[in-house]
């Protein structure tokens, strides 16, 4: 079923997760326990994220570094699949622009669609890990609008190949990332906004946020995009405090703010439960009142940790 039917059906506040697939050489066992254990709060549908390949310096035996260019998190498509037909709940594909080629994310987009994924969220990606800037590859997109027309274009069955006439139409929704607080490279937040129309206008069916910690954060943002014709339900996602190092590393990573408040409580928090304790409370704080306000759903990124998630959803849903 595709995310923007789900939305429209629901009679309530949805929930759902977003998964990571596990690092090469790992198996997907413990992925599966994190869906069977948040399976029973029937969450409407699950994302599983999706990483470029990044380059790492290998030493040689003569002393000398080798560059080398690997993928440490594969899968996406086939845990996607996996998770999908196992549990019957629908899953929404992460696609990426970063290290892919236009006919690389075609031959994505054929897979998920023979494998019965037709929810995608497509993302431009991140810059690979040691750089500061997004550069596309030679036959890549710059922007995820870009690859959001691809797909628009081929669920009207236009593949890429011209002279490929009558193909298959294909039956993606198509998902967008959103930044309440800012894409990291956007000027301000109305120009950022207005990226975000583009998606839009090029045929993205829903938006789901960043995570952030301030909702009147996520309210100011939704109705800034109400103001700038931006009509598709926007979707808040959030995710429990795990440990006082995310305090350094989620704003450096995401360019995010923590409120005062949060931060404080953090501070007081001497063991690693008790920090866990305030994640807690702080989630099911935020949740409360995001569906207190009427959001379509809330999503939680979990990182692959179920229990935390579970303590809330418990709590709220």
């Amino acid at each position: 079923m595709k995310v923007i039917d789900i939305l429209k059906e629901a009679k309530k506040p949805l929930f759902t997760f977003e998964l990571v697939p596990p690092l090469k050489g790992g198996n997907a066992q413990t992925l599966l326990e994190t869906v069977r254990s948040l399976s029973i709060y029937e969450p409407a549908y699950i994302n599983v994220t999706n990483h470029q390949a990044e380059v790492v310096y290998v030493e040689r035996p003569d002393g000398l570094l080798e560059r080398r260019t690997v993928r440490k998190r594969p899968g996406t498509i086939a845990l996607s699949a996996l998770i999908q037909h196992t549990f019957g709940i629908p899953v929404v594909a992460h696609l990426i622009c970063g290290g892919m080629r236009s006919e690389e994310i075609e031959d994505a987009l054929l897979e998920l669609n023979f494998l019965g994924v037709n929810n995608v969220l497509a993302l431009r990606g991140d810059p690979p890990v040691g750089q500061k800037r997004f550069v596309p590859i030679s036959g890549g997109y710059e922007y995820s609008s870009e690859m959001v027309s691809q797909i628009a274009r081929l669920n009207q069955g236009r593949y890429l190949d011209e002279s490929l006439v009558g193909g298959e139409k294909t039956n993606f929704c198509i998902g967008v990332a959103g930044y309440p607080e800012k894409h990291a490279e956007a000027a301000n937040r109305l120009s950022d906004i207005e990226h975000l129309k583009q998606k839009v206008a090029c045929g993205a069916e829903y938006i789901v946020t960043q995570m952030f910690f301030d909702n009147a954060v996520y309210y100011r943002f939704v109705e800034e995009c109400r103001a700038s014709g931006i009509h598709v339900p926007i979707i808040p996602g959030i995710k429990p405090i795990g440990s006082k190092r995310d305090l350094a590393t989620i704003p450096q990573t995401f360019h995010i703010d923590f409120p005062a408040e949060l931060v404080e409580l953090l501070d007081r928090a001497n063991k690693l439960s008790e920090v866990k304790e305030v994640g807690v409370y702080w989630c099911k704080k935020q949740a409360k009142d995001l569906i207190e306000y009427g959001v379509p759903g809330v999503h939680f990124y979990t990182l692959g940790k179920a229990e935390a998630v579970s303590q809330v959803v418990n709590a709220v849903y």
